[in-house]
């Protein structure tokens, strides 16, 4: 794992797309990921790519938390542990920052992501809207 620089970013948004272009037709619109400024996400330092660029994952420290913003595989590659390792880095991470727990959102159409979340520790903790979307709020509290 790496942080994504700026050379990374034509491969990180076609990753990003071509992991949730899939998805449009489940949930009606364009996810939340597809949506994002790339550039801006890797100059601020929140785009971690796995090495091949196989996989990334969008971390975003707050006050007690660290947000995962986006987790997207290669397609093709799904069913070979590269999300489970991302959220793996997410929660090193969360302890090298010196917080005790992860949050993210998915959309509540998105059940397999929903199912995975939930068999890494993560418990639901609400929905709401979030741009138009019904969202599914998650959170994993890290034991010391």
């Amino acid at each position: 794992m790496r942080l994504a620089g700026a050379g990374d970013r034509e491969a990180v948004e076609r990753l990003v797309h071509d992991a949730y272009e899939p998805w449009i037709e489940v949930i009606g619109m364009r996810p939340l990921p597809m949506e994002a400024d790339y550039a801006a996400l890797i100059a601020a330092g929140r785009v971690h790519v796995t090495d091949g660029l196989e996989g990334i994952i969008v971390l975003v420290p707050e006050d007690g938390v660290l947000l995962v913003e986006n987790v997207a595989v290669r397609p093709g590659l799904h069913g070979k542990g590269i999300g489970r390792a991302l959220m793996a880095y997410a929660e090193e991470e969360a302890r090298r920052l010196g917080l005790p727990a992860l949050r993210l959102y998915t959309n509540v159409k998105m059940a397999a992501n929903i199912a995975l979340y939930e068999s890494l520790g993560y418990v639901e903790t609400g929905r709401e809207g979030i741009e138009g979307r019904a969202a599914v709020l998650m959170r994993k509290r890290l034991s010391p």
